[in-house]
């Protein structure tokens, strides 16, 4: 087995196995009826003799693996969020979407309680049911990559991008007046800058839409997040399988995240502080579509996983 490739592993309790034990990549003995010699070169000890250990010790490995690829995904998937808003900025000269300080309250802020509660997901049913995998296997991997910056992050950054151009479209500012002017929307000299109808702006007002526009932005991401939060909760099994309740901590960090966003946004001099600006109510709404897209996204392609094991759509969306 160890020629092919797969990892052994051998149980053994006297001392005619420890060469055995030696060789397998898991060495396990007997914690209560083993020699001393066979607990010498093991690299386990099952303390209760009891064989049905190792295969709970085998899915709890499991599942710590799969939780940890559902972290990654989470995490990953944001981060193309927030490089575009520079890239755009410095490309085609659009006013910055996202600044640097806003970025800090969502890695550090809304995001961090979520993805720890990754950790108190539960197993899925088909979690020893997959065929083992290979040492060669990573736990990132280009199909995890692309999945989330090819797939997943266009659509948040979607979603981010049309909250930010509904605030600007609703003050005047279309998205093709919006392209070039970077320099003249930032500089303070320039207090006569017209809008896609005609109407002046000084550089204040120019600031405080920046503000509400940017607040749009970082609220668009607080909220496909939760979209991508849920749909990564589970590798294969829809979320609406008996599953949604079973983490209760990862609903809670969903009011804790939108609790959080709603302080950083309305109270007073913290969002001057953090150039964030206390958004109307209808300005929270554009995202949510994208926030249900990124949802029905993941539900399809963990129906094609469990419709079609193996095959090339389930080889191409899995991670």
């Amino acid at each position: 087995c160890q020629r092919l490739q797969w990892i052994v592993g051998v149980t053994g309790d006297g001392v005619n196995d420890s060469p055995a034990l030696k060789k397998a990549d898991i060495g396990i003995s007997m914690g209560i009826s083993g020699s001393d010699v066979s607990k010498q070169v093991a690299d386990m000890i099952l303390l209760d003799d009891n064989f049905a250990t190792i295969v709970a010790g085998v899915a709890e490995g499991r599942l710590m693996f799969d939780n940890l690829k559902k972290v990654i995904a989470y995490t990953f998937t944001k981060n193309l969020c927030q490089l575009l808003p520079f890239l755009l900025y410095a490309i085609v000269d659009i006013p910055l979407a996202l600044s640097t300080i806003t970025i800090l309250c969502i890695d550090l802020g809304t995001d961090i309680v979520p993805s720890i509660t990754f950790a108190y997901d539960k197993a899925e049913g088909d979690l020893l049911e997959r065929p083992p995998r290979k040492r060669t296997d990573k736990m990132c991997t280009i199909k995890l990559i692309t999945l989330c910056y090819g797939q997943m992050a266009m659509i948040e950054a979607s979603g981010a991008f049309f909250a930010f151009f509904v605030v600007m479209a609703e003050n005047g500012w279309w998205p093709s007046r919006l392209l070039g002017i970077r320099d003249a929307w930032d500089s303070p000299a320039v207090n006569d800058l017209r809008d896609s109808y005609g109407q002046d702006w000084t550089y204040e007002q120019r600031r405080n839409l920046d503000l509400a526009a940017q607040s749009a932005y970082f609220i668009g991401i607080v909220i496909t997040q939760i979209g991508n939060l849920l749909g990564n909760k589970t590798a294969r099994q829809s979320i609406f399988d008996k599953s949604f309740f079973r983490n209760k901590l990862m609903l809670l960090s969903i009011i804790f995240a939108i609790g959080l966003a709603c302080f950083l946004l309305y109270i007073p001099s913290l969002n001057q502080a953090l150039n964030l600006a206390p958004n109307r109510f209808l300005w929270w709404l554009p995202s949510i579509p994208f926030f249900l897209y990124l949802l029905a996204f993941n539900e399809i392609r963990k129906f094609f996983i469990r419709k079609f094991p193996g095959r090339f759509p389930s080889r191409q969306l899995t991670f």
